[in-house]
């Protein structure tokens, strides 16, 4: 299991190099540029290369250079990935070629463990070329070995994050090592690559383990609240919308749901094996014993864990008695079939990708129509209420308007001329006998003669006039704000539609993403297998050599003592007289018997 992760500063913690920005002070920044590419690539050591970019800083105001560090800006995503690994329960530290003037900000600004870097020397203020630290000379490895001896952890519980050449000894030495936006010879050595400038990567490979048992434990017994999104997530992906078609004055608001957003998906990636998990379990203390002592206790608390439990049996080696050779093919064929796995897997991943970004792209494009479509929504609620506004005042008018009638009398004018209007149809329609045809006639008659008595009053009667020119007006307003809510209406329609069926596609490419995802986990479980053993095959490999070489020492021992017998002979037949031959000197001398 993890414990410590170690950073490199300059492209990794930072997004810069820091003696390129220091440059720019002096005018430099090209040449000290041109070095710090050679030295990334590896084809200037990196001792070299830091001395004479240096040299090229003499005389920089240390003040000015303070200013210029302060303002490179951290890598993407630094600041929350170094907390959140923090809260893990991760031990942090940056081991870096550059200089403790930007180092030790990161150290304070982060919250880091550890931070390891060079010094710029200076005199009164300036900088005077030269430089010093645990880092020219030394490598990365070193340092890391010394933070793990601090910690009192091993190799398997350390990881590495770097970018360049000088990153190599370090990502060699940890349990895990990995290539961050990295050039060509460290993503050789890597077990891990991330092409992304984001370290927010980084919380997929190293694990919660208090989240990963919560999780366990909330599988075994789920409950309603973790059945339901978090607010991160619900606010992630756009929400799905109904809209109803409803009466021109009715509101269509959106029926809410939430969709599932899927987190930014990573590269599976090697993990710890259960060998190197076992090892960091039982590694011994450190006591105040001399250090051949603790040399030869480690060793025997390595052979004390390495022998299985008595309650467990051993599983027979399969590589028991292969020879080097056969061991080598074997590794060799492993290794071809782990380059096919890994390119299936990564071409999943890279699917899982697509499918991911296309999703997105749909959500967004949902998020758009949505926008829209609420835009409509509310531009038609707000000509519904001009709608609501001018039918109150229609309506306030005719009632005005029938009081003043009633008032006016023309209500009892009306009603006499509707009855005339009545008795005259029924005349003229209908077929009636003398009798009652000539009663009718004559109640048409009294109604004529009674209404041509009665006057209505000619101020009110403008004043009804007015009144109805008045709601006229206000009726042919309700009528055209009705027909452009309901053109916005049609509109905002139209948009939720679109809603309906992008989602669809997004449904889609997510179920597609979560499918292609999942294979690239098993393809990647397959991935951990033959890393398995590969890892047990150059142990196998270790163990062959290290026989054949004490074999081949126990020759050679043999061979100088039969060889030394032969010379103590020559030399005694020299002391006798004998003269020595060329080859019998060349002897004596070896074993110098002369």
């Amino acid at each position: 299991m993890i414990k410590l992760i170690a950073f490199d500063l300059d492209n990794v913690l930072i997004d810069g190099e820091a003696i390129d920005e220091i440059g720019k002070l002096m005018g430099v920044e090209s040449k000290i540029s041109e070095i710090t590419k050679k030295a990334m690539e590896g084809d200037l050591d990196f001792e070299t290369s830091l001395n004479k970019r240096v040299a090229l800083l003499k005389g920089a105001s240390v003040e000015d250079i303070r200013e210029v560090v302060f303002k490179i800006p951290f890598m993407e995503g630094a600041e929350e990935t170094i907390a959140e690994l923090k809260k893990r329960g991760y031990k942090i530290a940056t081991i870096t070629g550059s200089f403790e003037i930007i180092a030790e900000r990161m150290k304070d600004t982060l919250g880091l463990d550890y931070a390891f870097s060079n010094i710029l020397h200076e005199e009164e203020g300036k900088l005077t070329g030269q430089v010093s630290g645990p880092l020219v000379k030394g490598s990365k490895a070193e340092v890391l070995k010394e933070i793990m001896e601090m910690e009192n952890i091993i190799a398997e519980e350390t990881a590495a994050v770097g970018d360049g050449a000088n990153d190599v000894s370090m990502l060699e030495e940890a349990g895990l090592g990995i290539a961050f936006n990295a050039k060509p010879v460290l993503k050789e050595k890597a077990d891990v690559i991330v092409e992304k400038r984001d370290l927010k990567e980084l919380l997929e490979i190293f694990p919660d383990e208090n989240s990963e048992l919560t999780a366990k434990s909330a599988d075994e017994k789920p409950s309603e609240e973790e059945e339901k999104p978090s607010e991160e997530e619900a606010a992630a992906e756009p929400e799905k919308t109904t809209e109803t078609v409803e009466e021109e004055t009715t509101e269509a608001e959106p029926e809410k749901t939430t969709e599932t957003a899927e987190e930014e998906t990573t590269e599976a990636e090697p993990e710890k094996t259960a060998e190197a998990e076992e090892s960091s379990e039982k590694e011994p203390a450190k006591d105040e014993k001399s250090s051949d002592d603790d040399k030869k206790d480690d060793e025997d608390k390595k052979e004390k864990s390495e022998k299985p439990s008595p309650d467990v049996k051993a599983e027979p080696n399969p590589d028991a008695g292969k020879s080097f050779g056969e061991l080598l093919s074997n590794k060799k064929e492993l290794e071809k079939q782990l380059k096919v796995l890994t390119k299936e897997r990564d071409d999943l991943n890279e699917n899982a990708r697509e499918f991911k970004k296309t999703r997105d792209e749909l959500n967004a494009s949902i998020k758009e129509n949505l926008d829209k479509a609420l835009k409509y929504r509310d531009e038609r609620d707000q000509i519904n209420k001009e709608v609501r506004k001018y039918k109150k005042l229609r309506d306030e008018t005719n009632q005005e308007l029938k009081k003043l009638e009633y008032a006016s009398g023309r209500r009892d004018i009306l009603k006499i001329q509707n009855e005339i209007d009545k008795i005259e149809k029924t005349i003229e329609t209908k077929v009636l006998d003398m009798r009652k045809e000539n009663e009718l006639v004559k109640k048409v008659q009294d109604l004529s003669k009674t209404l041509s008595e009665m006057k209505e009053d000619e101020k009110v009667q403008t004043e009804a006039a007015a009144l109805k020119e008045v709601s006229e007006g206000h009726h042919a307003k309700v009528v055209e704000f009705s027909d452009k809510a309901q053109e916005t209406h049609e509109k905002m329609l139209e948009y939720f539609k679109n809603i309906d069926e992008v989602r669809a596609k997004a449904d889609t490419a997510h179920n597609k993403f979560i499918e292609t995802r999942e294979s690239a986990s098993a393809k990647h479980e397959e991935v951990k297998a033959v890393l398995n053993e590969i890892r047990k095959k150059n142990k196998g490999l270790d163990k062959v050599k290290a026989k054949e070489r004490n074999i081949e020492s126990e020759k050679s021992k043999k061979k100088n003592l039969a060889e030394k017998e032969v010379a103590k002979d020559i030399f005694e037949r020299f002391k006798e007289g004998k003269k020595l031959s060329t080859e019998e000197l060349r002897l004596l001398q070896k074993h110098n018997i002369v």
